[in-house]
């Protein structure tokens, strides 16, 4: 469970990145993030994720405030970035294993987790090889196997089918279902709205770091009193605050 309460971050002493955000996102669910360039997605995932500390306002992880228990909270959750160029000259197994070590994941544990995500990634074959090696999609890959290997309660992803081809994107989506139907919590940011009207059991658009809807698509349409697609409810929306 993650909770957002009035957030704000401001950049300059001027700009709002994020501007008195409050978002609850359940166990068992996954929860969409959408908005167009530049709307405070990812200021608001590098709070989440400890990277960036808010202006004002509070974050629990699991009911762990991550200013306060930093550490802590940064255990609960596994977190792929929107950039997958990291540790170049690794191996993709040193990094997993170096990741493997940060999370105290043990050695039974960790080498039964690799080949898991290895198979249903297909990267089984590349692991030797070094990041620097890879292809976007296969370093989006190693980075998405990095951040889940200590089989976290909470996974944050920002972008995280980007470069994917369709069959991992398909097994990426099948493994954020599986997840929450075990009552674990999904958070991610996606550009494709196809994706999220799918898969996500809700969904918040922000737009100049307000957040201007948060519920399911039901919702949504019961409160634009339309039944149209995400797409046309997102442009409308996103328009209204231009």
């Amino acid at each position: 469970m993650i909770t957002i309460s009035n957030v704000t971050k401001t950049y300059d002493k001027k700009v709002n990145a994020v501007d008195n955000a409050s978002i609850t996102i359940n166990s068992g669910e996954i929860f969409g993030f959408l908005g167009p360039n530049g709307a405070g997605k990812t200021t608001t995932i590098k709070m989440l994720t400890g990277i960036l500390m808010p202006d004002s306002g509070e974050i629990k992880i699991n009911n762990i405030d991550i200013a306060k228990e930093p550490l802590l909270a940064k255990r609960q959750f596994g977190y792929v970035p929107d950039d997958p160029n990291v540790f170049l000259r690794l191996k993709g197994i040193e990094y997993l294993k170096f990741m493997a070590d940060i999370y105290g994941v043990g050695s039974k544990d960790c080498l039964e987790r690799i080949n898991y995500l290895a198979k249903t990634l297909e990267m089984d074959t590349a692991l030797n090889d070094k990041i620097q090696s890879y292809s976007h999609g296969m370093r989006q890959k190693i980075v998405i196997m990095g951040a889940l290997l200590h089989n976290p309660s909470i996974w944050i992803l920002d972008e995280p089918m980007t470069g994917l081809d369709p069959k991992s994107s398909f097994a990426l989506k099948e493994m954020m279902r599986e997840h929450a139907n075990k009552g674990n919590t999904v958070f991610f940011s996606t550009h494709v709205l196809e994706v999220a009207e799918k898969i996500c059991d809700r969904i918040a658009i922000i737009n100049k770091g307000k957040i201007l809807f948060c519920g399911t698509l039901e919702q949504m349409r019961a409160q634009m009193k339309e039944n149209s697609s995400l797409e046309d409810m997102f442009l409308e929306l996103v328009e209204e605050t231009k």
